[in-house]
């Protein structure tokens, strides 16, 4: 990785502002798009200490996406969450065993492992540099671009221009600030403990939630041999009281004995839900914390971070290579803001139901938990994490409507795994589709029923075509592949349907293959293909 030292580049495409686990896949998906990349961070290296602990199937994905195989770094699988009330004993489970796209549907992480990961993966990418011990001082921005004024180690200042800004540089964003954009929402005046410890003996292989009024406690399992406890903070104890030996000794004995583990880390934070007015302005971007702050309690705020550089990455990829116009970018704050504000949402619910402060509101509220698990739909919305909005966008840059079948415009595309034939190995789906805007056929090759006109429009908007047969149907090579999950065929639609799937893996348009024209000419006007477009290549101009 390119130091701090090195001169700058006087021009970029995307100048990245924060390094952290977000900032870092941020900088990985640009580098596989192709974008002249510097992403910086003031900090000299990487924070040791774990702070985020989960990620869910759709962070993994994302990670897949950015570069990152299974394996890549360490996870453990989470089968069960459970909540636990001295009132009520084991009153409320969620069931997190299995998978969902390839991916578990919860796991645990050390996130200074991940972040070394992402940070060596940008080595491989030579649009990309970075740049530690370096910080933003100042920017303006003009209708052409940024320039950016970065102050380094030894205090020398440079200036980058660059066509876009990411500000992914955390809750106190330096970005956001300068930029103007104000930041909604509340601190909660509650404090909490957090121990992390590792060498526990008897290890959990969950997560628990400890809902006791007197003291609300979260625990959990993470890789390494690593567990991790929050402890709420009663009225009148303070940060030293609490970080203090005698108390983490007493905390921690209903578990274990401190002598027998090694403390890794202590901390007392508090806990915020907060969302910018607006994902961007202009020519600046906002993306994880920066522009969206998520209480702890469903494990979303690092999730929500990756999804927003997911969404934005490939649509900043397809307007500075002049594959789309401008107006592409305003999709981003259409798309990500009320998904964002949804998981807030869910998450100071669930803080509702972990901290009751009386016990009077304890003996409500979990008893009334206990009596809907007795019952089969309120069962499921919990237990089968039906409570957790759905990655769907109600408006955005997707074609409205419904087509009929069970794809869902404008939300996520299964992945599968998936085989060229009897004699190759299993891929996962989305590292087929790769980074590019796909047309997939299910069952059927859109390829042979496009137009060389309509193809070649295509290609200059960052397309390819992709045919997915059902297990067992005959292919004709190249890009032809058979679905050994029926993930995607017939899981995700019919035999002779068709479907346009954007790079972060969002469903665009789909219909009937008898539909394919239409449906062709009708993404390319979503992208921004215009007019005069469409009559040099003597397509007609869908109305």
């Amino acid at each position: 990785m390119k130091q701090s030292h090195q001169a700058l580049p006087a021009r970029v495409d995307v100048l990245v502002v924060g390094l952290g686990p977000v900032g870092a896949t941020a900088a990985n998906l640009l580098g596989r798009y192709g974008v002249r990349t510097l992403a910086i961070d003031k900090a000299p290296d990487l924070f040791l200490a774990p702070r985020a602990i989960a990620l869910d199937n759709e962070a993994l994905r994302i990670l897949q996406m950015a570069g990152l195989e299974d394996g890549a770094f360490a996870t453990c699988g989470i089968d069960k969450v459970q909540m636990h009330s001295p009132l009520f004993g084991a009153y409320a489970r969620a069931n997190t065993a299995g998978q969902t796209d390839g991916h578990p549907r919860l796991a645990t992480f050390y996130q200074p492992e991940l972040e070394s990961v992402l940070r060596a993966r940008l080595t491989g990418h030579t649009c990309v540099q970075t740049a530690l011990s370096t910080e933003l001082v100042e920017f303006t921005q003009d209708g052409q671009g940024v320039t950016a004024t970065l102050r380094q180690a030894d205090g020398r200042r440079s200036v980058v221009r660059a066509a876009y800004l990411v500000g992914v540089d955390g809750a106190g964003s330096h970005v956001r600030h300068l930029a103007g954009l104000k930041f909604h929402g509340k601190t909660f005046v509650q404090d909490w403990l957090v121990v992390d410890a590792l060498d526990v003996p008897n290890p959990i292989n969950h997560v628990e939630f400890v809902c006791d009024p007197r003291r609300p406690t979260p625990h959990m399992v993470a890789p390494g041999g690593r567990q991790r406890w929050e402890f709420m903070l009663r009225p009148g104890e303070t940060r030293e009281q609490m970080e203090h030996p005698e108390t983490i000794r007493a905390l921690l004995a209903p578990w274990c004995k401190t002598e027998d583990i090694t403390i890794e880390r202590t901390a007392v934070y508090r806990f915020h839900a907060r969302i910018v007015e607006r994902f961007s302005k202009d020519r600046v971007f906002l993306a994880g914390d920066a522009a969206h702050i998520t209480p702890p309690f469903v494990g979303q705020g690092l999730v929500a971070g990756l999804r927003d550089v997911a969404n934005l990455c490939w649509k900043l990829a397809w307007v500075v290579q002049k594959r789309a116009p401008q107006a592409l970018l305003d999709s981003y704050d259409t798309e990500r803001r009320p998904h964002a504000r949804s998981i807030i949402n869910m998450a100071l619910l669930m803080g509702g139901l972990v901290m009751p402060r009386n016990r009077f509101t304890a003996f409500a509220v979990h008893g009334l938990m206990a009596t809907l698990q007795c019952l089969p739909l309120t069962r499921r919305w919990f237990g089968d994490l039906q409570i957790k909005p759905a990655n769907r966008f109600c408006s955005g840059l997707f074609q409205p409507g419904r087509s009929g079948a069970r794809l869902v415009r404008g939300g996520q595309l299964p992945q599968g795994l998936l085989r060229r034939d009897t004699r190759s190995p299993c891929v996962p789906s989305d590292d087929v589709l790769g980074q590019k805007l796909v047309i997939v056929g299910f069952g059927c090759n859109p390829a042979d029923h496009l137009s060389a006109q309509l193809q070649s429009a295509w290609r200059h908007a960052g397309g390819a075509t992709l045919e997915v047969r059902h297990r067992g149907q005959p292919g004709q090579g190249g890009q032809s592949w058979e679905d050994m999950t029926d993930a995607l065929v017939p899981g995700a639609a019919p035999v002779g349907w068709v479907a346009v799937v954007r790079p972060d893996r969002t469903v665009l348009h789909d219909g009937p293959l008898s539909q394919l024209r239409g449906i062709v000419c009708e993404s390319l006007v979503l992208l921004g293909c215009d007019a005069p477009v469409f009559a040099a290549m003597s397509l007609p101009i869908p109305m």
